[in-house]
């Protein structure tokens, strides 16, 4: 059985700190001083649970007008290919839109590019590099 829950940045984000430490530190080598940021305590955080185990988390970042990003969007290994990645980035989007967003961008990890094209969202930009990865920026409009 699994739960979606939404935190705000000044709540205990310690299970999407943890989650984001395995995927993002321990598996892709990111360096740990720039994993977190100043944006987490002005961000939605949403974590999914397994029963009582957090599995998946991400970010909303709404910047300027009507426009948002989302981030640090992990799930843990064990967990992956079983559509939790795409139940998170599809309560992420319908949390936007609900909170006024117009576009959502994302910069998303050049090996999910399709992933995210396959939940509607299109690539722009030129490829860079985030934490040593390679990176596409893409954007879903309403």
């Amino acid at each position: 059985m699994f739960t979606v829950i939404w935190k705000a940045g000044s709540d205990d984000l310690k299970d999407a700190y943890e989650i984001r430490k395995k995927v993002f530190i321990e598996e892709q080598s990111v360096p740990k001083e720039i994993e977190r940021d100043k944006l987490d305590i002005r961000s939605a955080h949403v974590l999914i649970y397994n029963d009582e185990l957090p599995v998946a988390t991400g970010r909303i970042v709404f910047k300027e007008h009507s426009n948002c990003s989302l981030g640090r969007i992990a799930v843990l290994k064990e967990y992956r290919g079983k559509n939790i990645g795409k139940m998170l980035v599809e309560n992420l989007v319908e949390k936007s839109f609900e909170l006024g967003a117009d576009e959502i961008h994302i910069h998303a990890q050049k090996h999910a590019e399709r992933f995210y094209e396959m939940l509607n969202f299109t690539p722009y930009g030129e490829l860079f590099y985030e934490g040593g990865i390679p990176h596409v920026s893409m954007i879903l409009r309403r």
